[in-house]
């Protein structure tokens, strides 16, 4: 199935719009899995068993992994294919290369690690997404405003991130959606009137202080059909500590799909 059937499919089977970010920092897992031969896969494991029947998508963090070397990297690979099949797993990588780089970033994340979805840098212009259009299923998050303090530097200053999503809207908005961090409240609507048919992932819940009910009312495509994934990793995976972390990273991502959906239905 394609990104975008999976998307429309999982989250109304779940009634979510809750990404779970498996942003799983080895020296932040909880010291009862740290003798285990791959904590982070372990702990990935719990997490997803405990929540895959509630989040609308999952998405894990590159670097996270390949900071771990080669247990990390097995960690992703099994990871990913523990997901079930019918939930889209978005791979955070934030790339953007030359042509033919990106033909070879395509293949190890589409072919490869068998991504649904990869979020891209598009500040090298179109030659960034020509290689990976021919992955017709799968659907590239467009860097347009991110959640960081510092995204007024360049995607904010002298409205570049209008200038993006006015391009952006120009393609195919089952292979394009954007992301838009949760902080940018002023800049939402903004961003969705350019963006009206696109999927926008939201980072910056939790942790970062976004704002559900505000993210909601200023990002949604319509009430009956939102067209965006919240995303929130650390106040769901890191949720608890202690041997009750899997069933706290349930309780946490349940908090946030009853606070996006009071607010949807408001």
């Amino acid at each position: 199935m394609s990104f975008w059937t999976k998307y429309n499919q999982t989250t109304k089977l779940h009634n979510s719009y809750v990404c779970i970010g498996l942003d799983s920092e080895l020296s932040k897992i909880p010291e009862c899995l740290k003798d285990e031969d791959n904590p982070i896969w372990t702990f990935n494991r719990e997490i997803i068993d405990a929540t895959k029947n509630r989040a609308a998508a999952y998405k894990l963090n590159y670097a996270f992994y390949i900071s771990a070397g080669k247990k990390g990297i097995k960690a992703l690979e099994k990871s990913i294919s523990h997901i079930p099949s019918y939930i889209p797993v978005i791979l955070d990588v934030k790339i953007g290369d030359i042509s033919n780089t990106m033909e070879q970033y395509g293949k190890a994340f589409f072919e490869y690690l068998d991504a649904d979805a990869i979020t891209v840098n598009p500040l090298m212009g179109d030659d960034v997404f020509t290689p990976l259009l021919r992955f017709s299923d799968r659907m590239l998050f467009v860097l347009v405003l991110t959640s960081n303090p510092s995204s007024t530097d360049y995607l904010g200053k002298d409205g570049l991130y209008k200038t993006i999503a006015k391009n952006v809207s120009k393609k195919d908005h089952k292979n394009f959606g954007a992301v838009v961090g949760a902080t940018n409240v002023k800049e939402f609507k903004t961003i969705r009137s350019l963006m009206p048919k696109n999927i926008f992932l939201i980072p910056g819940v939790g942790a970062q202080g976004g704002n559900v009910a505000e993210i909601v009312q200023n990002a949604s495509f319509s009430k009956s059909e939102p067209r965006f994934l919240v995303n929130s990793s650390r106040a769901i995976i890191f949720a608890s500590s202690e041997k009750d972390f899997a069933s706290e990273a349930l309780n946490a991502t349940e908090d946030l799909k009853d606070k996006i959906n009071q607010n949807l239905f408001v």
